[in-house]
């Protein structure tokens, strides 16, 4: 319950609060990174610290202040992804947990979008007025309601591991979750057996 939880990326904060219910972190100890600053009001309404900024700068949080850093569709986002996981270092402490979840590019609805000449159906939303390259892409022909929602990197799961690795993390664990076109159990057992070809993965990884 004394840990420091710090979730980036963390909007209005009702993902913050099932994510702190489940690891038992008392309010207190939850910190929250926004930049939309309407979210953050949200968020801090839970009780949270939440500091709005830019998560492409320095992260306004002291070195070694954090046990668990947690990011979940957020990488995909982000200019530099040496940076986000240098910060996430820089932020915790010895021992402390990085566990981030990001959309796969290899899922298999992404695999066959290129097969079939089209933009993969994660990498749509890379321009700044609507998606592109794929006329089947949730919100096809819709204007992008935020900037800072567009997709800059979208990585495999083994890409995901190895950015880890390079800044000196240790893996804990990795997993899948979702396969498209798949629901449902079937989805569930397939993304376990399978995780490099579900639509999103995650690393669970530690400082040393």
């Amino acid at each position: 319950p004394s840990a420091e939880l710090l979730d980036v990326g963390c909007e209005d904060g009702a993902w913050t609060e099932l994510l702190r219910r489940r690891i038992d972190i008392a309010p207190g100890h939850v910190h929250g990174l926004e930049i939309v600053e309407a979210e953050a009001r949200r968020a801090r309404a839970r009780g949270f610290d939440v500091r709005t900024a830019d998560i492409n700068d320095r992260w306004p949080f002291d070195n070694a202040s954090i046990d668990v850093v947690h990011a979940n569709q957020v990488i995909e986002h982000v200019q530099r992804l040496d940076h986000f996981v240098a910060e996430t270092k820089r932020l915790l402490r010895k021992g402390g947990l990085a566990i981030v979840c990001t959309e796969n590019l290899a899922s298999w609805h992404n695999v066959a979008a290129l097969l079939l000449g089209y933009q993969p159906f994660s990498a749509t939303n890379v321009s700044s007025l609507r998606p592109i390259g794929n006329p089947f892409a949730l919100h096809a022909g819709e204007p992008v309601q935020e900037e800072s929602l567009q997709h800059v990197h979208v990585i495999t799961l083994r890409a995901l591991r190895d950015i880890f690795l390079a800044h000196g993390f240790a893996l804990e664990a990795d997993w899948g979750s979702g396969y498209h076109p798949l629901g449902g159990r079937v989805a569930a057992r397939l993304a376990r057996f399978d995780p490099n070809h579900a639509h999103f993965v995650a690393v669970v990884a530690r400082r040393p």
